[in-house]
């Protein structure tokens, strides 16, 4: 692939009349989510000229999962990038981040992750905790590296060469690359943006193990990109985990630590987005998977 000068070869627009709307009936939040307020002026709109993009239908093993897919038309044989939601669903923000990869000659796959347990869409500022307790609080590890499986196996016989494996994902679904990193053999690289690396006093049997714990099990490369403002993830958790990953022999695992960046700084659609570290951490994104083999 080619260098990624200004973010490659993706057009970037910029709208102020951009979607809040909520669930769709196909299974993906339609627009952007309710629950982070108004739309940041610096919200990027990526085209998809050029693309195949579109919801599609994953077989798992209880029913058919929703997933947002976008990936160069007419072209196959392509590096495989699983795209990991923030917990507000696949709406447009990680929508968009897939076809920013499928601009750049990459197959990138969304799968919806709790759409068995309810409607992200319908939250708003006012209720993104009871959306932490009726739908994310209740998804298994298990489930979500299953169907993270499952997304891999459809993307194998839609164009995606699964040789090159590489996966993505934001708070939530940044816990979720380290988990991934630890389940998947066949991964080449990953990275996880501001994922939570330590988990609670108290385990929970849905969610047993947390990074921290899951260090000799790394089987990939993860570049982990962190804000030193981020009130809910501790600059010494970071540190521990660069330690654990430096005893354990991990050492082509990498944590960076953007100081002036909060938690979601990449997320250009809200208020915490941090504009310079923000497209620095996707250079070292897109570095990173070239380096490891993806691209």
């Amino acid at each position: 692939m080619d260098r990624h000068d200004e973010q490659g070869a993706i057009a970037f627009q910029r709208s102020t009349q951009l979607s809040r709307r909520g669930f769709a009936a196909t299974g993906l939040v339609a627009g952007f989510t309710l629950c982070t307020g108004p739309l940041n002026a610096a919200t990027i709109v990526t085209g998809d000229k050029g693309l195949d993009a579109d919801e599609v239908k994953i077989p798992v093993a209880d029913g058919l999962m929703p997933a947002y897919r976008a990936k160069p038309t007419g072209k196959t044989n392509l590096p495989l990038i699983l795209v990991v939601q923030e917990i507000f669903g696949v709406h447009e923000h990680i929508r968009d981040i897939c076809r920013r990869f499928a601009h750049l000659g990459y197959y990138s796959i969304a799968p919806s992750l709790y759409f068995r347990y309810g409607d992200p869409g319908k939250y708003d500022m006012s209720t993104v905790q009871q959306l932490i307790t009726d739908l994310v609080s209740r998804v298994p590890d298990s489930e979500v590296m299953s169907d993270l499986d499952s997304a891999v196996q459809f993307a194998k016989g839609d164009g995606a060469d699964p040789r090159k494996l590489a996966i993505t994902g934001f708070c939530w679904g940044g816990r979720i690359v380290w988990l991934y990193a630890a389940h998947n053999q066949s991964l080449k690289a990953g990275v996880a943006w501001y994922g939570q690396l330590r988990g609670p006093a108290t385990v929970n049997p849905l969610r047993p193990k947390y990074p921290l714990e899951l260090v000799d099990d790394i089987n990939a490369p993860v570049l982990g990109l962190y804000g030193g403002k981020d009130q809910g993830i501790k600059i010494s958790d970071v540190e521990a985990m660069k330690a654990a990953l430096a005893k354990a022999g991990k050492r082509k695992s990498k944590l960076e630590v953007f100081m002036d960046a909060g938690h979601g700084f990449f997320a250009d659609y809200r208020p915490s987005y941090n504009e310079k570290d923000a497209k620095q951490g996707w250079h070292e994104l897109l570095d990173w998977f070239k380096a490891n083999g993806v691209a």
